[in-house]
């Protein structure tokens, strides 16, 4: 981090060998987002390969790739979503229109729309329903960090609440300007996944992306994912 950000490139390595499919990276990044229902920026999808009777179950988690060429770009109409100097692919709530072309163009699916849910809308009645309403309603007001602002959902404040807009991973860039790991890095209980500079030649990240078993999803499209993923 002592670096320039325009000579950082931040990369991630996830070792499908590792993963247990625990979904723990996908809760730690809800709870360090307040994500609301529907919003989903690291799901991990449950694969079925081989043939019977052969057959064997793998966990693939999938974040927004941050490609080096990213198509949900381009298609911006009031460049809302940039690229920044350190590669993450980002958004501002603020020009965001909620138009969803973005959400349309990224091959991999990694974006999400916020049609305004909570959490609370739909708490259960009976015994346990008081409380799972008050809880609801707790997580709903405290502020969330991401992009490095402070604002509580629905508020007004700036940026404001990407109600309406389109939503996807930032690798946590509030977390690493205070040289922090990305949420679902920490929480990994297998250690599968790795982050870190590619720019760095002697760091993990930049080891592990290069082994002859790293592949990326979809490198026929030409987006140049910074997520790759050991088989």
């Amino acid at each position: 981090m002592s670096k320039p950000i325009e000579q950082r490139r931040w990369g991630m390595v996830i070792d499908t060998r590792k993963c247990v499919g625990c979904h723990s990276c996908n809760v730690g990044c809800i709870m360090e987002n307040k994500l609301p229902p529907g919003v989903v920026y690291r799901p991990v999808i449950d694969l079925e390969v081989g043939s019977y009777p052969n057959v064997n179950r793998k966990f693939l988690p999938r974040p927004c790739m941050q490609c080096d060429n990213p198509p949900c770009v381009p298609v911006c109409p009031v460049k809302a979503t940039w690229k920044r100097t350190d590669g993450v692919v980002v958004i501002d709530y603020n020009v965001c229109i909620g138009c969803r072309y973005c959400i349309t163009a990224c091959p991999y699916q990694a974006r999400t729309f916020d049609f305004g849910q909570n959490w609370s809308n739909n708490a259960a009645s009976g015994r346990d329903g008081g409380l799972a309403l008050e809880t609801g309603r707790k997580y709903e007001q405290e502020p969330s960090f991401e992009y490095g602002a402070t604002w509580r959902r629905g508020d007004g404040v700036i940026p404001k609440s990407p109600v309406g807009n389109a939503r996807k991973c930032t690798f946590c860039v509030h977390r690493l300007e205070h040289s922090q790991l990305p949420m679902c890095v920490t929480t990994c209980i297998g250690r599968a996944t790795v982050f870190g500079d590619l720019n760095e030649p002697g760091t993990l990240v930049s080891q592990q992306v290069i082994r002859n078993n790293a592949v990326s999803l979809k490198a026929e499209l030409g987006t140049a994912p910074k997520v790759v993923y050991l088989i």
